[in-house]
């Protein structure tokens, strides 16, 4: 195992960019040098009778969006080559990338040969952090804070305000809640984006939007594979996988068991997590799935400690975590089944899940939570020709209802004491969403769509001794969309739209303490959002960008405007802004070094860039202060060279330019900084590859997340110190 601690320092999340490779190809990460065919056409009429192929291109002219979430053509040869008929309730990436596409906004796929064959892949982190406007902070173990658009920006604990799905089953609970505990980066064969109003397909109704994780099938090729990673900090994984088909039957699983000790004291943890699915085509048109997904969590919680500790100290721990033994542990199991049956222009999804969920949380308090969430969806998408234009149609149906058996004790000393709270919350959410995309020009579809939410939630409380904290409350929500999508050429995309999200709080948003009003978890009022969108996205055999422009008006949103013992209490904001810039580039600055011809050695720029103006609107507290969480800047780029033959080197860096405030106030900031990071390997999209990875490697101090509050001051403990220097490294044999 390689090991590399230094005293004071952080570790550089490399994130790996997929490249546009020459013909042969450099690396299973990267792209092709040659576009795949695209062409724009109206839908096909009705085959005649008989087998009926795999459907494996779009209908419409479709352009990937960024070279790092482009397919590589190994990938799309062993995809297209595979003996069996592909999947129908699960899409290739070609397939996905083309679907995603029509989306008139700010969406994008990641393929798992863009992070999984050259980095540790052991966060979100990894996954997502070259995807412009998504924000991922690093904390602890796999805990993260994400933030797509400045969403979620006032939660401290667990996610808020994106919709984490697994092959389109949500993680989050019924109340809103996600936890990356869950996320096996290394499981997954790609990584669907989804920002804001255009995740109106999976019912999503917050300001990030929605994210899916998307699991192989046996039908994939090189259904097999293992691979072994070790690193800084005593940081150790096996990953293995397999998978097959026996007529009309598949299946796959795969498992990892990972554990590190961690940079900081008391953030030591391990992990063991497994996916599975089980396939049957009753003809070419009708496939049933069955998924399980388990995952046993142990984690120690450093904690946040003062800005001075952080910058001077940053491998202690805040001395309440060690005394009270904090952790977060998580026992999960997922069921769940999705069916698709396929007609001449029309493909009807269906399906039903149930998740049992315990979670284990000494804290302050000692929690211990029990969830039940269960659900199912239905989707219909018709694509045809109507009075000779083209027409999509996009309906469906989610329902995501649960209940959590919630109790706290005493914390003493990680131990449970006396018995301090306790109450059964229960949660719905059923949405209806349709979606309409006519074309009326070839090239040119105007999309109008909306979504209705109902949601209710109810608590019933069952320790009466401090009161009767029990309500209930519901929601009716619509949320519009209108937008154009224009294919200016098969390879270059333009786009507006305007889309409305409402976002029903949780049973964490209330306010209550000394000094401070009482507001109830009945008394908030759901975030909603409008958004204002345009952008454009091209892809060419040697360079490819995407850029996007968006501003979300808010009214309510959750955000921090009181404290009390130094914890935030999330209640409704009158207005505020989100707006930005979302920009994504890459280019092969150079070719033709050492290698000439058809397969020419390359050395590629890629580069993901997100500006963010996330303010209060005239608050009469606040004023036009910025919110506190995200910096205004965050750059992350890389330099590779390529050879043919599939080794490749170069460096990274992740750069915050300037501090941002963790106050509403703005009285309180963080600290700007800079990480280089170094990275080789070799992968040509065959069955081996290798690499290694340095991460920090100036060794520098700084401040990799932070959580907020409405006031600071010099000595608030909110700061999460990065993590040192650190060398990584890892293999992976498929077949």
């Amino acid at each position: 195992m390689l090991r590399c601690h230094a005293r004071r320092g952080v570790s550089v999340v490399a994130i790996q960019a997929a490249l546009l490779a020459s013909s042969s190809g450099a690396f299973a990460q990267s792209s092709s040098a040659v576009l795949p065919p695209i062409t724009v056409e109206a839908p096909q009429q009705k085959r005649a009778s008989g087998v009926r192929p795999p459907r494996n291109t779009a209908r419409s002219a479709r352009v990937t969006r960024s070279p790092r979430t482009t397919p590589s053509p190994q990938q799309t040869a062993r995809e297209q080559s595979a003996g069996a008929p592909g999947a129908l309730t699960v899409l290739t990436a070609q397939q996905a990338l083309a679907e995603i596409n029509q989306t008139p906004g700010g969406v994008a796929l990641v393929s798992a040969e863009a992070y999984r064959n050259s980095t540790p892949s052991n966060t979100i982190k990894d996954v997502l952090d070259y995807v412009p406007g998504v924000y991922v902070q690093p904390k602890w173990g796999d805990d993260t804070r994400l933030s797509i658009r400045g969403s979620g920006l006032s939660r401290n604990f667990h996610l808020r305000g994106v919709q984490l799905y697994m092959d389109g089953i949500p993680i989050n609970t019924a109340d809103g809640y996600g936890d990356f505990q869950e996320i096996d980066p290394s499981a997954y064969k790609y990584v669907e984006v989804f920002k804001g109003g255009n995740a109106l397909q999976f019912g999503a109704n917050s300001l990030g939007g929605a994210i899916n994780f998307v699991t192989p099938t046996g039908r994939d090729s090189f259904p097999n594979g293992v691979s072994f990673d070790v690193g800084g900090f005593g940081y150790k994984r096996l990953q293995a996988n397999a998978g097959g088909v026996n007529g009309p039957w598949d299946g796959f699983v795969t498992a990892s068991t990972q554990a590190a000790d961690g940079f900081r004291d008391h953030s030591f943890g391990s992990s063991n997590r497994l996916s599975g699915n089980v396939g049957y085509q009753f003809s070419p048109d009708v496939e049933t799935r069955f998924y399980l997904n388990a995952n046993e969590v142990r984690q120690r919680i450093p904690g946040t400690v003062t800005k001075t500790s952080a910058l001077t100290d940053p491998e202690a721990a805040a001395p309440a975590n060690v005394a009270m033994d904090q952790q977060r542990n998580i026992d999960t199991v997922r069921l769940a089944n999705k069916t698709t049956v396929r007609f001449d222009d029309t493909k009807v999804e269906f399906g039903a899940f149930g998740v049992d969920r315990h979670l284990m949380h000494p804290i302050f308090q000692w929690l211990d939570y029990r969830y039940k969430d269960y659900g199912g969806f239905a989707k219909i998408t018709d694509d045809r020709t109507i009075g000779g234009f083209r027409n999509k149609l996009v309906a469906g149906v989610n329902v995501l209802n649960g209940s959590i058996d919630n109790q706290q004790f005493a914390n003493i000393g990680g131990q449970k004491g006396a018995l301090l709270s306790s109450s059964i919350d229960r949660s719905e959410n059923t949405s209806a969403y349709v979606e309409d995309s006519f074309y009326v020009l070839p090239n040119l579809a105007v999309i109008g769509g909306t979504q209705f939410l109902y949601a209710t939630r109810n608590r019933q409380d069952r320790f009466l001794s401090d009161g009767d904290q029990s309500g209930a409350t519901r929601f009716n929500l619509w949320s519009p969309k209108g937008g154009l999508l224009w294919q200016i050429d098969p390879a270059w995309q333009a786009f507006v739209n305007v889309s409305r999200s409402a976002e029903v709080p949780s049973f964490g948003e209330s306010a209550i303490g000394l000094g401070i009003p009482t507001i109830p978890f009945t008394s908030i009022r759901p975030q909603i959002a409008t958004t204002y969108e345009i952008g454009t996205r091209m892809k060419r055999s040697d360079y490819a960008w995407e850029l996007t422009a968006y501003r979300a008006n808010i009214r309510d949103e959750l955000q921090c405007l009181y404290s009390t013992f130094g914890n935030c209490n999330v209640t409704n904001a009158d207005r505020t802004i989100h707006q930005g810039i979302e920009a994504g580039a890459g280019a092969a600055i150079f070719r033709d070094i050492f290698v000439n011809g058809p397969a020419p050695d390359k050395i590629w720029l890629n580069l993901a860039y997100s500006f963010n103006d996330f303010r209060f609107d005239k608050d009469p507290t606040f004023g036009n202060n910025r919110l506190p969480g995200a910096p205004n800047h965050y750059l992350r780029a890389e330099l590779l060279y390529k050879h043919p033959t599939g080794f490749y080197v170069g460096p990274n860096v992740e750069w915050v330019p300037q501090a941002y405030f963790v106050d509403s106030m703005n009285k309180l900031t963080s600290e700007p900084y800079a990480l280089l990071g170094l990275k080789a390997g070799f992968d040509n999209g065959g069955p081996m590859s290798a690499y290694i990875e340095g991460r920090n490697l100036t060794n520098k101090t700084y401040i990799a997340s932070a959580s907020i509050i409405d006031r600071a001051t010099a000595t608030s403990a909110l700061f999460e110190p990065g993590t040192g220097r650190a060398v990584y490294a890892g293999m992976r044999y498929r077949w």
